[in-house]
């Protein structure tokens, strides 16, 4: 089993990361939380998890530190919830607001994030209320007056997190027109555009 990796970035985006270590390149699923991380960095050290799609098609997942890989972990033990779907999570919601969630059973908030339904978000509730710590959390400000650019990395990454681009397209347009999301910050973009899908 790989704890982790560090090493070289070779290629990154908001949903995908590839890192160079001992001449291997692994590419690995990244939440937007890990991207905004490593966004500058030439090289990194992001927590390994692999999760089997079925049992010969494993997919690896990247996390910048070891709490939010940990976070993970205990999202996809809740049935129902998979890989990507708990990688969409984290990619909508900072690791504390999920916590905060879960902690304060808020279902509304946690059944907002898309492909995340009522039951799965009563699920998530039940079994992990009170296993996370004691942060509370709440909804951050992810809208920005300002509006600039990255609006294509933006659309790769939700597409990669398996959106229709069309469709991605369109939410991303609503955030920026109708909502006043900036495009100065991918991650901004992304979340904004996540609640318009």
């Amino acid at each position: 089993m790989i704890s982790y990796i560090e090493g070289k970035i070779t290629e990154k985006n908001p949903a995908h990361a590839v890192i160079e270590a001992g001449g291997i390149g692994y590419g690995l699923n990244i939440s937007l939380n890990t991207y905004a991380k490593i966004n500058e960095a030439g090289s990194c050290k992001l927590f390994v998890e692999q999760v089997y799609v079925r049992d010969d098609n494993p997919r690896w997942y990247g996390f910048s530190d070891f709490d939010e890989r940990e976070l993970f972990r205990k999202l996809i033990s809740v049935s129902g919830v998979g890989g990507g779907s708990a990688l969409l999570m984290l990619s909508s919601m900072e690791p504390m607001e999920i916590i905060g969630a879960i902690n304060t059973a808020n279902v509304a908030l946690l059944k907002s994030i898309k492909g995340i339904g009522e039951k799965t978000a009563q699920r998530i509730v039940v079994d992990l209320k009170g296993k996370l710590g004691k942060h509370e959390g709440g909804i951050s400000q992810i809208l920005s007056p300002t509006y600039n650019k990255n609006k294509e990395e933006a659309l790769m990454a939700l597409v990669m997190l398996g959106f229709n681009k069309q469709a991605a397209e369109k939410a991303m347009e609503k955030a920026i027109k109708q909502q006043g999301v900036s495009s100065d910050n991918v991650e901004q973009l992304v979340k904004a555009a996540l609640k318009n899908l």
